[in-house]
């Protein structure tokens, strides 16, 4: 796999409303990271400034990540964001964030994306509407599995 930088930026959703130009402006503000099987990203109840945008394998969130009461929240594939919100305000990690398999992703920090506003403005806004946009989708497919298992709850009447 080919871990260009701009090749990966091009290609994510991040860079969904950036152009050419664009793009070379906010590489250099990027890093490219491979991780292993068992590895964490983040830990929970820490706060990270980081936008994780993965390139290839799989990243699981995961609750007490590492002790027997562990609990796998979700699974996160190639092309996704991890780590919205925690890049947006410093919200605290309600989990551990972990490669799954071989990974690839590359993570974009707050501060270096901030030191765009005073000269280019609009990559920090056409890069804060894609964040906006991945978060704006996990919030519907939230609300619709809510309902889904709404419905099947009641339906059943509570019997699992």
């Amino acid at each position: 796999m080919n871990n260009d930088p701009f090749e990966l930026l091009r290609k994510s959703k991040l860079a969904a409303e950036l152009t050419e130009e664009q793009c070379h402006t906010l590489v250099p503000l990027i890093e490219v990271r491979e991780y292993q099987e068992g590895d964490v990203l983040v830990q929970e109840r820490s706060t990270d400034d980081h936008l994780y945008v993965l390139v290839s394998g799989t990243l699981s969130i995961i609750k007490r990540f590492g002790t027997s009461e562990q609990a796998l929240l979700n699974t996160i594939t190639a092309d996704n964001f991890a780590g919205e919100l925690g890049f947006m305000d410093d919200t605290e990690r309600y989990a551990s964030l972990v490669a799954t398999e071989p990974s690839v992703v590359f993570r974009l920090k707050r501060g270096n994306l901030e030191s765009l506003l005073d000269t280019d403005p609009i990559i920090v806004y056409r890069v804060m509407r894609s964040v906006l946009r991945v978060a704006h989708q996990i919030q519907h497919r939230q609300a619709i599995q809510h309902q889904e298992l709404t419905n099947y709850l009641y339906k059943q009447q509570g019997r699992y």
